[in-house]
């Protein structure tokens, strides 16, 4: 029999985990530094410089830029110390090739130092390393029967399918000028700078991926005579992704990660910051689209042998953002006269589920820069659970990524430092089912060969929970026929009632 076959082109999520680990590295200290009195803090930035798909497995590399502030031998402001930290992860993708794609987000979760002498440092980093590993897959499906053959009865599934149509990225440059607004007299010292690039909106026109985002710069400065301040700019940028296979009314996902920054004042002017910036966006866009399968089909004049196998269909059950807010007391052991800096780095997402409900748990990494009663820089870190929780059927996956929106809030309060922020928990949560669809089919010997005539009549008492379509396809008949010889307006067969059956001869 010849068939109708349409094929579905789409992109498989073979492996989506979160990979934590810890890097060391030793460091000296140049000799243009004074000798160090006491760590006080490390900024990092991690960035992702590379990413491989292989054969059932993948690979992510990238490095932590630190900046080491302490307090030198014989007093004086804070010095900061620059350490390059490379680190290379990998996991299993059980049907990844070489074609997929790995999207990749490396976060700083803490990073720690601790002098081992004056001239040498010990550098500890926790990264978490958001992975998803994507499989370009093409399935072919019978989506009816034709070659004339006028006895054939079909059965046909219209439906919908939520899938993954295209993954794409983009690696994009940006400069900008940042001009330092504190203070007067002599430009401050730039002890630290993050950088924190945030998509804002997307969306398709045609098939172009429009996105536009900013890029959240925040600068840790030390002012003539020692006083720390920040600084906080936000740097917009804007670009388009081909997104071939897409479609407008899709759903898109734009990650925007660090390849590589540069920060530094400007030769002429101290005042001034020239920011160079290497990002590189993933994005992932989700469409609905109909499908039509075969699922079974007869012939009424001959006997008929169909193979079958189970199509996977993709249901979006629930997209939604959660904002958690939290607020939390670090406790300090002493008194905190002001605090100078706060920032907020999030862990991987673990889930459990509580009966009909799924938690969703992120670690919050808070760090806090403060004085205290003798005016001395210090640090204060902590590690808090924020839980959110979601209705999500037995059987469904949730995929789930976390942001903190805004900033940190922290002031000085008895016992240590108060600290507000909140954490939004974007989740999609998908459910699969199987329908079984006709793979191929060839017509056998005629319905009453070898059997003598058949009754060009049948009466029987339909089956519980027999459809219609089983009972015209085990005589041959078309449901037409049996609607039509039992007076009847739908398929929904009533109950108790003997039908008439005939046979088409």
């Amino acid at each position: 029999m010849e068939f109708e076959r349409d094929t579905i082109i789409s992109y498989d999520t073979v492996a989506e985990a979160t990979l934590c680990q810890e890097e060391t590295l030793e460091s000296i200290v140049s000799d243009a530094c004074p000798d160090i009195l006491r760590i006080v803090d490390v900024c990092g930035q991690a960035t992702l410089t590379g990413k491989q798909a292989r054969e059932g497995a993948f690979q992510v590399s990238g490095a932590v830029r630190a900046s080491i502030l302490y307090q030198p031998e014989g007093g004086g402001g804070l010095r900061r110390m620059e350490v390059s930290l490379p680190f290379t992860c990998q996991g299993d993708a059980p049907g990844l090739t070489e074609r997929g794609t790995v999207l990749a987000s490396p976060r700083l979760r803490c990073a720690e130092a601790r002098a081992l002498n004056p001239r040498k440092v010990l550098l500890r980093v926790d990264l978490a390393v958001d992975v998803t590993a994507c499989q370009p897959v093409e399935r072919a499906v019978c989506v009816g029967a034709g070659g004339g053959e006028e006895t054939v009865c079909q059965k046909k599934f219209q439906g919908e399918d939520y899938q993954l149509f295209a993954v794409q990225e983009k690696p994009f440059t940006f400069s900008d000028q940042v001009r330092l607004q504190s203070g007067g007299g002599e430009a401050p010292v730039l002890l630290a700078a993050r950088i924190q690039p945030v998509c804002t909106e997307s969306k398709l026109i045609g098939s172009k991926l429009i996105f536009k985002g900013v890029a959240e710069l925040d600068l840790l400065l030390q002012e003539t005579g020692g006083a720390l301040t920040t600084s906080h700019e936000s740097m917009p940028f804007s670009q388009i992704i081909e997104a071939a296979g897409a479609v407008e009314e899709g759903d898109c996902q734009v990650e925007v990660e660090v390849a590589s920054f540069r920060c530094e004042p400007d030769p002429a002017d101290g005042r001034e910051l020239n920011v160079d910036l290497e990002l590189l966006a993933q994005a992932q866009v989700r469409c609905r689209r109909p499908v039509t399968l075969l699922q079974d089909l007869y012939s009424t004049s001959h006997l008929m042998e169909v193979e079958r196998e189970n199509q996977s269909l993709c249901r979006l059950v629930e997209q939604s953002v959660r904002p958690q807010a939290v607020r939390e007391l670090l406790e300090t052991g002493e008194m905190v006269r002001s605090v100078v800096d706060a920032r907020l780095a999030l862990g991987q997402v673990r889930q459990s589920r509580e009966g009909k409900e799924l938690a969703l748990t992120a670690d919050a990494w808070i760090t806090v820069l403060y004085l205290d009663e003798n005016e001395l820089v210090q640090c204060v870190r902590q590690s808090i659970p924020v839980t959110c929780r979601l209705e999500c059927p037995e059987g469904a996956r949730c995929s789930c990524f976390c942001a903190c929106p805004g900033e940190v809030f922290a002031a000085p309060a008895a016992g240590g430092v108060e600290v507000r922020f909140t954490v939004e928990f974007h989740c999609l949560t998908t459910e699969t089912t199987t329908v079984p669809a006709v793979t191929a089919a060839q017509l056998g010997e005629t319905r009453n060969g070898g059997e003598g005539q058949r009754p060009s009549v049948v009466l029987r008492m339909p089956a519980p929970g027999e459809e219609l379509w089983d009972i015209a396809k085990a005589h041959g008949a078309t449901m037409e026929q049996i609607l039509q010889a039992n007076e009847l307006e739908e398929e929904a067969l009533p109950m108790g009632r003997m039908l008439l059956i005939p046979s088409t001869r």
